[in-house]
């Protein structure tokens, strides 16, 4: 496929490593790295050793990768680094901000091409034999012996090595890696790799066969000739003395050993027959190995001596503590370790010669102590060692399973030899001395072996383990092992041998089998698989890896680009547990999601090649039950994934051909040695067929359910077709044959239609009288048949099971060891014809429906062109999505839809069921209670069906296109159901959202995917609905949007916006004034929602009262007017306004029904309408006046937790400063509005945060308003110069240049709290606890108020930056960051302030004033749209800083942003909330989605 259609995105995060993790891509597949939240803002670079076009690979060369910007903008969430991935192998890739910090592997699969017209041959579709070479004969027999592969249907053929082997017999005991086995030439004929090659691609080419050979890289056969000629390439005692103590024990035990053969210990009661392990701990004390750790006590006593005297006296230490430094004797001599003398004198330093005795005294006690510790550790090692010899020789002379050898002789020794001795026998004195002398102990070779349940990566024979010394060593006498190094310069001559050796191979081959792959050094086997991959690209890579950790398995196969890792059947042997094959085969589930084209990168499990048997599996008889081999091998079949099996098992031989016999396979003659009348060959040959067809015609999904009784069904699914196969089997539950069985078996239920039985087969045991011989086996097999002629199907009933009509299958005869399958298990006609005309329908939302799709005859006119659907989604108004996409439980009146014992949706639109999906989809979660609800029911689809029914105009469309689409769910077998259902409606969605975005700013169409998905919270907030209808605007006022498809569009009136999501949208606490216009420009005029924006502002201006907006709008009829900033958000927002919108400031002209104006009488008639600039004038008037009332319906009622005096709303301008004043202590007027309601901690009616006096963000929006009523008179667009005061009974007049003056003189004299303890201006020195910054207010009825750190300055300084010094208001922010800038909001109060609670909890109720009953609503728990403000200042000033500083601080925003974006993906919601408990922790009592949160951040992106 080409790149474009096919791509995977991996997220790299900060400290990331991701080694561990298996990334597995075909050829084809672009990948995508993005940056995950921890490094968005960041320099980050991205490096990968995956070559260049027409490059050569170099593991250890790195290039960066270019980023790309989708939308030729620079934003971090969405621009990203691609590879195209064409060329096969492991590649590493990491990633910098300067320093590395974290990176992982990808493996990209091979393409494996056959036949000569080089057709592919998928992974899936592998089914391969395993030869042994002791068992093919001479090379020009090979075909003949091979045919029997190609006849049974097998498409890749391994063989064990083919090099000349040792003297030992074994298959993998190479003697020779560079020379091909001379058995393969007989006669004097010397065939050559070349003749292999050659014959190797006559197979590819003719046969359609992939043929690939064992490579053995970690030992060589111990008859070697190169090796003896170059012994450095082994562990001998010159280049690894520390063997020493080891080779001596070894040796030692081999005299032991010859001696009892010899019955030397006979009159000491030790027979041949050893049975007691008294003479192995003599050979140890014989040996006295401890004096290969320990230190010579005279020597460094003396050289101790002699330096005490030649140093300066110091201080008299005897008692010191500390340790004794050793130095490792690098000969591994007796007594050669030494002692590092400066610790010594560390540690006994006398003050006077007189006492030089007494610190050598005292350094000799320490040496004998450490000497008899290091005499106690060799004793340990030399227990361990006995211990495994005796369970050596219990294992190998006694034990029921082992071979019990019998007496010991030289052939059959007490325990095997670890080391080679190529000399003569000689005595064990003799040899002692052998092992001084370099030219002899360097032949004295390390054999290969592993050790029993350790890290098989670590290196036995390496210094730091004692393997050998304690006879752990599961040795391998015919091998020796070879020591290759850290690099090849540590041993250039093997590194060469074995390079070659991989190279000629790689010539030949298509693949190799990486043998005791676990135990290799894995920088070795990187080195030998880059050769082979430089002359093989499309190298193809299997090994057994027995680590028993998935963990640990994905390191080799990241590391070495492991193509397929081995499993053998013998784990799955058990009945019961035989669905354990489903982790490895990769199958995935029926009835499985379809995955979008462009989806996140996701660890996956290595690739398998499940085998029936292994090929170190000699005899499976020994194991299991011949009744086995045939139901084995139909599971294996019928997994999803490459496939195997070794010669001789299809042919029911008792015994395989094991590594080290000499007995040759027969040649394929169907007449007289094997054919397919041979053992199960012909139900293999089928087998095999099947399973390629399977793998090549998309049969990707897998089920396996277990009936009991050994019996299982395996189902093979096609997500396309929806065709299946089905395979029943029944394996034997115990051996040998002759125990019962029943004949009573559970039926099988099958839905759907069989077309036919592929294969029914019996294996019949004949069990004989001697129980010495092997029971006969003969097999009766037939192959494509109806069901009415099976032998083994019974009965068929056509029963009703989940409300559908399924086939019920009872079976006869059907013994252990019988198999049937059903081939072409189709939908029944009526389902088949509907699922085709669905995926025809989905095909204009993923080609990936064409497959399978089919024309109808019939088809409702809504759906007879794919065009229609988008004409339809077209009239979609940005009103109409609110309807389609969101609304919550409360906006639908309690109408989201319910999940039975699990959740209510949080949305009735698409929305809510995105989110559930989203989640379920990449995980394949089919068991999540939302499918178990669509497969149960109609429900959820009669609900997104009928609720956009009961609306008009397109909306209703869209109800009537989905329910013509769910008609076609109906028909389908309920396991299909969920994923066409997530098919259908993220069609849907995804439409609507292309739809939404096409109505937008080009501030959004252009945007970034963070941009695209904030601006989905102006959709998510904005609505319509009677009961949350602003009031009526003028009728004078033109262009007024009131949705024509909706019903009763009269009372509906025009848009509205939420607060929040699901506590404040509907009734009257949806509109709340502050809200609404702190969200406004970033939700409505930044997204383009230019005319519903004016019809807000002009609804909010009918209702001005007392020169204030509402607080509570509550459909004009319970307004509450109890806040002092609402209407200068206001007025910003028209600021804003006149700003962005094109002619934005003939609003100031438009028409004002004003509703109750006096709050005394009615609204006054249309005709005296007022212009918006008359009531922006007024609203000015009304605060130089002052303004002070109580509000209507005070008391109780009103709000049962406020004082009387809380009731009392007052406002005015200081004319002394210019500042807007207000409130009093029991009053809370601000945005920090939280009432105390606890009695029991005696906070009820008082607020939290009354924030009286002059608040600094109040003042910093007055500032902004009469600066910009300036520049409007100026312009010509604002009539009004001044307003009017009342003083002394004189009426005054106060200009906007001079009140805009005033606050400008005093603002930072009055509000700046100096790092000067002795500034004037600073009424409270004492107590100021935080300097540099900015007041929180001034006035205040509470001097600490005044003074507390709050995030509110930031807005002043957004909204008005005249009024900062740039060097202090940039100190004031870096203060604010520190101490109040959390993971995704502002932190409302300092922490270091006395009464901060960083956590809200409104049920809460406790004797603690500051926290009971949510308290400390604004006393520190993170607010999210503060945090915009900091933002949007430190660009601001950032940029008056120098480019340098600019530069770090888009940065650190572009990093914050992240983790709101990161937030916003993963919210179910779909939106940012409203606040955090501390440290970003989720607050349960807030709105998850706030328009402020919403609105405010994509305003510092508008701002980037």
């Amino acid at each position: 496929w080409r790149a474009a259609d096919r791509a995977e995105a991996a997220a790299v995060t900060d400290m990331e490593t991701l080694e561990p993790a298996l990334f597995r891509l075909e050829q084809g597949f672009e990948l995508q790295f993005r940056l995950g939240p921890s490094l968005q803002g960041k320099s980050v670079q991205v490096y990968t050793n995956y070559p260049l076009k027409d490059q050569e690979f170099d593991r250890l060369q790195f290039r960066p990768l270019d980023w790309v910007y989708p939308n030729s903008q620079e934003d971090d969430c969405d621009k990203y680094c691609r590879l195209d991935l064409r060329v096969a192998g492991s590649y590493q890739y990491y990633f910098s901000c300067g320093w590395v910090v974290g990176g992982g592997y990808i493996v990209v699969d091979p393409v494996l091409r056959v036949g000569a017209n080089n057709d592919a041959l998928p992974l899936d579709c592998i089914s391969c034999q395993t030869y042994v070479a002791h068992g093919i004969g001479p090379l020009d027999s090979w075909l003949d012996r091979v045919r029997v592969a190609k006849e049974t249907g097998y498409n890749m053929i391994h063989f064990t090595p083919l090099q000349k082997l040792g003297s030992s017999g074994s298959c993998y005991s190479i003697s020779d890696q560079l020379e091909l086995n001379p058995a393969f030439s007989p006669g004097g004929k010397s065939y050559t790799w070349r003749d292999v090659g050659d014959l190797v691609e006559m197979l590819r080419r003719d046969w359609n066969m992939v043929c690939i050979t064992d490579v053995v890289y970690n030992y060589t056969a111990v008859d070697s000739e190169w090796i003896h000629l170059h012994p450095e390439c082994g562990y001998n005692l010159v280049n690894s003395p520390h063997l020493k103590p080891a080779w001596l024990l070894d040796r030692a035990l081999w005299h032991l050993s010859c001696e009892v053969a010899d019955g030397k210990y006979t009159e000491q009661g030790v027979p041949a027959l050893i049975e007691h392990e008294q003479h192995i701990h003599q050979v140890f004390s014989r040996l006295r190995l401890w004096e290969f750790l320990q230190v010579s006590v005279d020597a460094a006593v003396e050289q101790f001596r002699q330096l005490l005297e030649a140093v300066t006296c110091h201080t008299h230490n005897l008692s010191c503590k500390k340790q004794l430094k050793v130095v490792q004797d690098p000969e591994h001599r007796r007594f050669g370790n030494t002692v590092d003398m400066n610790s010594a004198l560390d540690i006994f330093t006398p003050d006077s010669l007189s006492v030089i005795q007494d610190c050598c005294s005292c350094f000799r006690r320490r040496l004998e102590e450490l000497n008899f510790e290091l005499y106690k550790e060799m004793k340990h090692h030399a227990e361990q060692a006995t211990n495994c010899i005796v369970g050596g020789v219990v294992s190998e002379r006694f034990a029921d399973e082992g071979p019990k050898l019998g007496p010991i002789t030289r052939r059959h020794p007490l325990c095997p030899r670890y080391f080679t001795f190529p000399f003569e026998d000689m005595s064990f004195d003799k040899e002692v001395q052998l092992m001084e002398q370099r030219e002899k102990a360097c032949h004295f070779l390390a054999h290969d072996g592993s050790v029993t349940g350790s890290d098989l990566q670590r290196n036995a024979a390496e210094p730091d383990s004692e393997v050998y010394l304690r006879r752990e060593l599961v040795c391998e006498e015919n091998t020796v092992k070879l020591r290759y190094g850290d690099k090849p310069e540590d041993c250039p001559y093997l590194w060469t041998r074995m390079k070659t050796y991989t190279e000629t191979i790689a010539e030949a081959f298509s693949g190799v089998c990486l043998v005791n792959c676990s135990s290799i050094p894995l920088h070795v086997t990187e080195v030998m698989l880059a050769a082979a991959r430089a002359v093989r690209p499309n190298l193809y890579v299997i090994a057994e890896l027995c680590t028993g950790s998935q963990h640990t398995d994905n390191v080799f196969v990241n590391r070495l680009g492991i193509t397929s890792v081995l499993r053998d059947a013998a784990a799955a042997a058990d009945g019961q547990e035989g669905g354990c094959w489903l982790s490895w085969c990769r199958g995935e589930p029926v009835g499985a999601f379809v995955q979008p084209s462009l989806r996140p990168l996701v660890p996956a499990v290595a690739h398998t090649m499940f085998m029936d048997i292994s090929p170190n599996n000699h005899s499976p008889t020994q194991k299991s039950s011949l009744s086995d081999f045939l139901p084995s091998s139909a599971l294996v079949s019928m997994a999803c994934c490459a496939t195997g099996s070794s010669r001789r098992y299809d042919e029911l031989l008792p015994h395989q051909v094991t590594v080290s016999q000499d007995h040759q396979y027969t040649s394929w003659s169907p007449e007289d040695q094997v054919g397919l009348q041979t053992g199960i060959m012909a139900a293999k040959l089928s087998l095999n067929r099947l399973h390629q067809d399977l793998a090549a015609e998309g049969f990707t999904q897998v089920y396996v359910e277990h009936l009991g009784g050994g019996m299982a069904t395996v189902t093979r699914h096609c997500p396309s077709t929806h065709e299946s196969v089905v395979a029943v089997l029944r394996r034997p539950v115990h051996k040998p044959e002759r125990l019962c069985h029943t004949d009573d078996v559970p039926p099988v239920l099958i839905p759907g239609v069989i077309k036919e039985v592929v294969l029914e087969a019996r294996t019949s045991v004949n069990n004989t009288t001697d129980d010495s011989s092997l029971p006969v086996c003969t097999v009766e097999i037939r192959e494509h048949i109806q069901v009415k002629d099976s032998q083994l199907v019974k009965k068929t009933d056509v029963v009703s099971r989940h409300n559908r009509d399924v086939q019920e299958l009872r079976l006869e005869k059907f013994t252990p060891g019988s198999i049937i399958i059903f081939r072409w298990v189709t939908l029944e006609p009526r389902s088949q014809e509907q699922l085709g005309a669905l995926r025809r329908h989905l095909i204009q939302f993923s080609p990936q429906y064409q497959t399978g799709s089919l024309a109808e005859h019939s088809t409702p006119p809504i759906l007879t062109h794919d065009l229609l659907f988008l004409s339809i989604m077209s009239r979609l108004t940005l009103t109409d999505m609110n309807m389609l996409l969101y609304r919550c439980d409360a906006e639908e009146g309690g109408g989201c839809y319910n999940v039975p014992s699990w959740l209510r949706l949080n949305y009735g639109g698409l929305q809510g069921l995105m989110s559930v999906m989203a989640e379920i989809r990449p995980h394949n979660d089919l068991g999540h209670p939302f499918c178990d609800n669509l497969r149960q029911g109609d429900w959820m689809m009669d609900y997104v069906s009928n609720r956009l029914l009961s609306k008009g105009g397109a909306v209703e469309e869209v109800g009537c296109w989905l329910q013509a689409m769910f008609v076609y769910l109906r028909h389908l077998p309920r396991h299909l159901v969920p994923c066409y259902f997530d098919a259908i409606v993220q069609g849907v969605y995804t439409t609507a959202l292309e739809a939404t975005f096409k109505l937008m700013s080009s501030f959004v169409q252009n945007g970034s995917t963070l941009v695209k998905q904030l601006a989905l919270g102006s959709v998510q907030m904005c609505g319509v609905y009677h009961s949350w209808a602003l009031p009526p605007p003028s009728p004078h006022l033109r262009k007024v949007t009131c949705p024509d498809d909706f019903t009763e569009q009269e009372e509906l009136g025009c848009v509205s916006l939420a607060a929040g999501l699901p506590h404040f949208c509907s009734g009257m606490f949806r509109c709340w004034g502050r809200d609404t216009f702190i969200s406004l420009r970033g939700l409505m005029l930044l997204t383009g929602r230019h005319l519903e924006a004016r019809n807000i502002i002009l609804a909010f201006a009918g209702m001005l009262r007392h020169g204030l907006i509402p607080n509570l709008l509550g459909q004009g009829g319970a307004a509450r007017y109890n806040s002092r900033d609402a209407v200068w958000w206001w007025l910003q927002s028209i600021q804003e306004f006149c700003s962005l919108v094109p002619d934005g400031v003939s609003i100031l002209q438009c028409p004002i029904s004003r509703t109750n104006p006096d709050c005394v009488s009615e609204p006054p008639p249309a005709a005296s309408d007022q212009l918006l600039y008359d009531v922006i004038q007024e609203a000015m008037q009304r605060h130089m006046e002052g303004i002070r009332f109580r509000e209507s319906g005070a008391g109780p009622q009103l709000d049962p937790n406020m004082a009387e005096e809380g009731f009392t709303v007052e406002a005015g301008v200081d004319q002394t400063t210019g500042f807007i004043y207000g409130g009093n202590p029991l009053n809370c007027g601000t945005w920090m509005d939280k009432m105390g309601e606890s009695e029991r901690a005696h906070n009820k009616g008082v607020p939290a945060t009354p924030r009286d006096g002059s608040a600094v963000e109040i003042v910093g929006l007055c500032k902004s308003a009469v600066r910009w009523l300036v520049q409007l008179h100026t312009s010509g667009h604002f009539p009004y110069t001044s307003v009017n005061i009342c003083r002394a009974g004189q009426t005054l007049s106060v200009s906007y240049v001079d009140w805009d003056c005033k606050i400008q003189e005093n603002f930072e004299k009055k509000f700046y709290i100096s790092h000067d303890p002795q500034d004037a201006e600073e009424k409270h020195p004492d107590l100021v606890h935080k300097r540099g910054i900015y007041k929180d207010s001034v006035g205040a009825s509470s001097p600490w108020c005044d003074l507390q750190l709050r995030p509110n300055f930031p807005i002043a300084m957004v909204v008005a930056p005249e009024l900062f010094t740039v060097d202090r208001a940039w100190g004031a922010l870096a203060v604010a960051e520190k101490k109040l800038l959390g993971p995704l909001g502002m932190k409302t109060l300092d922490p270091d302030d006395m009464v901060y609670c960083g956590v809200y909890d409104n049920n809460l109720d406790s004797d603690n004033f500051n926290q009971a009953k949510g308290f400390s609503y604004h006393q520190g728990p993170e607010w999210l749209w503060p945090v915009s403000y900091f933002l949007r200042a430190k660009l601001y000033f950032a940029k008056k800083m120098g480019k340098e500083t600019f530069e770090k601080t888009v940065t650190m925003v572009k990093h914050v942003l992240s983790r709101h974006a990161v937030h916003l993906e993963r919210s179910p919601w779909k939106g940012l909330p409203g606040l955090t408990n501390e440290s970003g922790r989720h607050c349960p009592f807030s709105c998850e989605s706030q328009a402020s949160s919403i609105g405010t951040m994509l305003e510092v992106l508008y701002d980037l």
